[in-house]
């Protein structure tokens, strides 16, 4: 069995460390000021991991492993960034890269670093349950953030295209049930915000 050097997990833990700082290219790109980080996002998509009870956990997902894709989906972009369509980059060019970058990551910390990657393509190929419960919460996050965003702006409908590209695409209950009050509350104020505007 290889040894993994304690300076290559070292140069793996920098790595990672980067992703606390680099901030999401979607909320750059329309000019949010102090953004939430990519690890801020593949934390709170943790988090919900946690919320999958014997009463939410109705089609029987691993949680655990639910919870190592929902950390290592986006673990390539410590090395490339986060490519997103408005980036100029071709879908299958960004595939590439990360796949690369993964391979990387993964060299450097020996059979834990076979599991992130293994568990990285399943996330990619969308091949299991868990894959795709973690989609859900990728996305979840995203449009929660950009709710979160519009309050905190004081813009209703402000960030609406990430509505729309995630619109009729959430696949599990419990997360459709949590979109359905999202939109809801989201909805309540842009009525909120229209009276004030009236007043």
């Amino acid at each position: 069995m290889a040894v993994v050097h304690n300076s290559k997990i070292l140069e793996f833990l920098e790595l990672v460390g980067r992703l606390k700082h680099y901030k999401r290219t979607g909320w750059v790109l329309c000019d949010i000021d102090e953004c939430e980080s990519i690890a801020g996002h593949m934390y709170r998509m943790g988090m919900m991991t946690f919320l999958l009870t014997d009463e939410t956990n109705t089609t029987n997902l691993d949680r655990f492993k639910c919870l190592q894709i929902a950390l290592v989906h986006d673990l390539a972009e410590c090395i490339v960034g986060d490519l997103t369509p408005h980036c100029g980059v071709s879908p299958e060019e960004k595939h590439r890269r990360e796949d690369e970058a993964m391979k990387q990551i993964a060299e450097l910390t020996g059979i834990a670093g076979d599991r992130m990657y293994h568990l990285y393509k399943e996330y990619e190929n969308q091949s299991s349950p868990e894959a795709n419960f973690a989609k859900d919460l990728d996305r979840y996050d995203m449009i929660l953030q950009a709710f979160e965003y519009e309050k905190r702006e004081n813009k209703p409908n402000k960030l609406q295209e990430f509505f729309t590209a995630t619109e009729g695409k959430f696949k599990h209950p419990f997360i459709q049930g949590l979109v359905q009050e999202l939109y809801s509350q989201r909805e309540e104020f842009e009525k909120k915000s229209q009276l004030n505007g009236k007043a």
